[in-house]
């Protein structure tokens, strides 16, 4: 029993000097003690708001749009791709072959037809074109045979591959 009061005692007092040194720091220590650093602290004004930040309600901040909007934009996105939008059809060639593709400014553009291994078996088009949309069209080289190969269209320093099958 004397242990178990002692304990108990023991919180009672140390429960009691917390309270009471709360005290102390809330209510001032007296006119004579005005030269102590906690008078040094700047005191809270009156709160004029009742908001927690102390927004006045006309000082909101704005709501930012959500990024995710079903609205696509209709001014055209300039990017750094000299290369863009290559379209080859037929993908299964027979004896022509038709590249559609969109070019951002004037470069030289090398279209080549390699075999899977990556060795050049046919140069279809190298030559300088002008900005924009382009099409092109050649009858396929009388010395491929039936097969998978790549059509690589090169751009300045930009390299497209596309897989075509020829029969």
């Amino acid at each position: 029993m004397g242990q178990r009061y002692t304990f108990n005692y023991l919180w009672i007092t140390l429960i009691a000097a917390a309270i009471s040194i709360n005290f102390a720091f809330t209510l001032g220590l007296g006119s004579h003690a005005k030269a102590d650093t906690i008078y040094a602290r700047k005191t809270r004004s009156a709160k004029n708001s009742y908001l927690k930040n102390g927004l006045t309600p006309g000082s909101m901040p704005q709501i930012k749009p959500s990024p995710y909007s079903n609205i696509k934009p209709t001014i055209p996105v300039s990017t750094d791709k000299l290369l863009n939008n290559v379209q080859i059809f037929p993908t299964t060639v027979v004896d022509q072959i038709n590249v559609k593709y969109m070019v951002s400014r004037n470069v030289n553009v090398t279209i080549k037809i390699v075999d899977v291994l990556g060795n050049n078996v046919a140069t279809l088009f190298s030559d300088r074109v002008e900005s924009g949309e382009k099409k092109f069209t050649s009858p396929l080289p009388g010395n491929l045979t039936s097969g998978f190969y790549f059509l690589r269209v090169m751009v300045g320093t930009e390299s497209v591959i596309r897989r075509i099958t020829v029969l």
